[in-house]
Parts: structure tokens; C-alpha cells; sequence
């Protein structure tokens, strides 16, 4: 009689893996996934924890040659576009990067601006003001956005005092002032943007709807602007902002981009990828 074949000896782990069945492997290496993608989450949040103690919301302002220090000498295209920024700009003032700096450049230099001009601070107030009713006729629910608003008019009624710079800028890189802001502008835009859909619905892309578009990508903190964002909210509050383009494009020199166009700005903003701070004119 022949004698029995003999299967060899399979790790003890395999072994359970099968006589569980594939459906158990399955929920197995699911479970693997899930723990895996859990400790990349908490790696970037410890990351992003990390940024904000170590870099302000709204910087103090500093010298544009600042930007040199941020690349190498023999990266000639940003090189000579931070030469050609200086022909124009003489000092510019850094934001966090968390996702929220195109609202919170804006807000800062807006009302930065205010300081000096007290006629374009009251019409800027009575629109302000306004535009609270204005979101709720658009369907924003009351209790929801009056934190936010009434945060954004003490900012406003503060200019107003003639509050110095450094206590604008104190304002500003309080966690909790500062996002508030940075809310109520966001549903500014999105307000605009909804209100206008039938103009922007143009401008999604995705398939989706204004309303789907503004509940993705303008109202939740942390996401993005771009030139959508821009032009709703310079038109919301009817503000002329001026941003300067540099990138990796050889064309020389920097772009600036006027929203609305053929407007005269009164906020000027730098735009590298993904990122917006605030600039200074000569």
C-alpha cells in the first residue's frame, strides 16, 4: 500500500486564514486598510498640529526680498519672479497654510485697508451688516450664521475705533476670532454664488449643482480657493482684489489677475500654488 502523501506544513496563520474562509480574509485585510489609513490621518493631523504652533495665522509684515529665503538660488524661473514682484511690492505679510488663507489674507488686508479710509469703511460696514438678511432670504438658517456675523462686525466696529495694526493683527491670530471670519466670508461666497447660480453653473464641473458645489467646495473649512471663489466674494462685498500669479510657468515675470477685471484693487494678494499671502505695494 502506498503511503500517504504528505501536504507540507503551512504556517499556522495561513492555516486559520483558511479554515476561516474568504469572507473572514476579506474583512481581515479590510480591517488592515482601515488601520492603515487611520494612522496616515492621525500622522497629518499631528503634522498639521505641528505647522500651527509654529507658524501664525496672519504674520507680521515683512520684507519682500523674505520670499528669496523660500528657494534656492539657482531656481532662476521663481528667482526672477520674486525680482519682478519687487519692482512692484515692497513688503508682504505670510499666512498659514491650512486651507483657509485666501479668506483670512483677504479678511486681514481688507480691513487693514479700512484703517486709513473712513468713508469706504462705512459703506463696507452697511454692506456687512446687510448681508446678514441677505444670506437668511437665501435660506442660511438665522441661529446658524449669527456667531459668525456678529464676530465679523465687532472686527469691523473695531476699525471703526481705530484700533492700532498690531491689535488688528492680535484680533487675527486668535484661533477662534479668526476662523469665525474666515466662516462668515466663506458663506458670503457661497451665498453669492447661489444667488448667481444661473451665471456660475456654468463654471462647476463634476456634474454637480451650485448648491452641491458650495456644500463641498467653498462653505467647509479647509478647502481651496480659486477663481470662482475670488470673483463671488469680491462681488458679494463689492471689493476690487488685485492677485499676483507665480508659478512655474517661464514667462518671465509674474500675472496679476484684477477681480472684477478693469476694476482699481484695494487687496492685493500673492498666489503661489495652493496658497495665498498678502502683499504690500511700493
Amino acid at each position: 500500500m502506498a503511503s500517504e502523501q504528505r501536504q507540507p506544513k503551512q504556517p499556522k496563520d495561513v492555516k486559520q486564514a483558511q479554515s476561516l474562509g474568504p469572507d473572514r480574509v476579506k474583512v481581515e485585510v479590510q480591517d488592515d486598510t482601515q488601520a492603515y489609513d487611520e494612522a496616515i490621518m492621525a500622522q497629518q493631523e499631528r503634522i498639521q498640529q505641528e505647522i500651527a504652533f509654529s507658524t501664525p495665522l496672519v504674520s507680521n509684515k515683512v520684507n519682500i526680498s523674505f520670499l528669496n529665503k523660500e528657494y534656492t538660488d539657482d531656481d532662476n524661473v521663481y528667482q526672477r519672479k520674486i525680482q519682478d514682484l519687487g519692482s512692484k511690492y515692497g513688503h508682504v505679510r505670510t499666512t498659514r497654510r491650512d486651507g483657509n488663507c485666501f479668506y483670512r489674507a483677504f479678511g486681514y488686508s481688507q480691513l487693514e485697508a479700512l484703517m486709513d479710509n473712513p468713508k469706504e469703511l462705512q459703506r463696507f460696514k452697511a454692506v456687512a451688516a446687510k448681508s446678514k438678511n441677505d444670506l437668511v432670504a437665501l435660506g442660511f438658517p438665522e441661529f446658524t450664521i449669527e456667531d459668525f456675523h456678529s464676530t465679523f462686525m465687532d472686527l469691523i466696529e473695531m476699525v471703526e475705533r481705530q484700533i492700532s495694526e498690531a491689535e488688528l493683527l492680535a484680533a487675527f491670530n486668535e484661533q477662534n476670532t479668526s476662523d469665525y471670519v474666515v466662516v462668515y466670508l466663506r458663506l458670503l461666497t457661497s451665498g453669492y454664488l447661489q444667488k448667481e447660480s444661473a451665471f456660475f453653473e456654468h463654471f462647476v464641473e463634476g456634474g454637480r449643482t451650485v448648491k452641491e458645489f458650495c456644500s463641498q467646495e467653498v462653505e467647509p473649512m479647509a478647502k481651496e480657493s480659486d477663481h470662482i471663489h475670488i470673483i463671488a466674494l469680491a462681488q458679494a462685498l463689492n471689493i476690487s482684489i488685485r492677485v499676483e500669479y507665480m508659478d512655474r510657468g517661464d514667462c518671465g515675470g509674474v500675472n496679476q489677475h484684477d477681480f472684477p477685471e478693469g476694476s482699481s484693487p484695494g487687496v492685493f494678494l500673492l498666489y503661489r500654488p495652493g496658497h495665498y499671502d498678502i502683499l504690500y505695494k511700493l
